[in-house]
């Protein structure tokens, strides 16, 4: 069974420096008297955002972008680093705007996610957005992205496509559908379930 005491840091080495990352060594030391290397991938500043913005009809807005990792077009939600002293629902709305031409009236922090965490420190925060209206603001992106509108209700479709791989954005999915689950007003139940709305 692991110990439950944390490994003592005996040093941290960076072994590179890029625009957006920092590749380190760390020299641990464990309880049991191991002694181990590890590489790590750090990123700069707070980390980043993952919005999943909702219609009122209750269709999740996800943008498709060439992700060079994968060689390949991807369909995701929109997300983007957090600036420096940017407060996080603030930078969620300022990625949606660059990223799908809309603003969010409503903004929702769920949850904080890492990915792969053995060896990266990256934190994403997932921000539930709604009450959206036209707000486009310019990005960075080297071509315009496509936005792609689809049902929340049909989740479990979206998550087997071809193009939806993205770990974090399944996950922020599931994540947003859990908690629309979880209140009780009209409106969260008709995001949830598609119904349409009547004022």
């Amino acid at each position: 069974m692991p110990s439950s005491h944390l490994p003592q840091i005996r040093a941290v080495r960076t072994l590179a420096t890029t625009r957006f990352f920092h590749i380190e060594a760390v020299d641990l030391a464990f309880s049991n008297g191991v002694d181990v290397t590890f590489e790590r991938l750090t990123g700069q500043g707070q980390g980043a955002v993952l919005v999943v913005p909702i219609t009122q009809a209750g269709e999740v807005v996800l943008i498709r972008e060439y992700a060079c990792g994968t060689e390949r077009y991807e369909l995701g939600l929109p997300k983007g680093r957090i600036e420096a002293d940017e407060p996080i629902l603030a930078a969620a709305n300022r990625e949606l705007m660059e990223e799908a031409g809309l603003g969010a009236k409503n903004l929702v922090f769920l949850r904080e996610l890492t990915s792969a965490p053995a060896y990266s420190s990256q934190r994403t925060h997932v921000v539930l957005a709604m009450d959206l209206y036209p707000e486009p603001l310019p990005g960075d992106e080297p071509e315009p992205l496509e936005v792609v509108l689809w049902p929340l209700a049909e989740l479990d479709q979206l998550t087997n496509h071809a193009e939806c791989t993205e770990a974090r954005s399944i996950a922020a999915l599931y994540l947003a559908r859990a908690y629309l689950a979880a209140q009780p007003s009209a409106q969260a139940q008709n995001q949830l379930h598609g119904a349409p709305i009547y004022d």
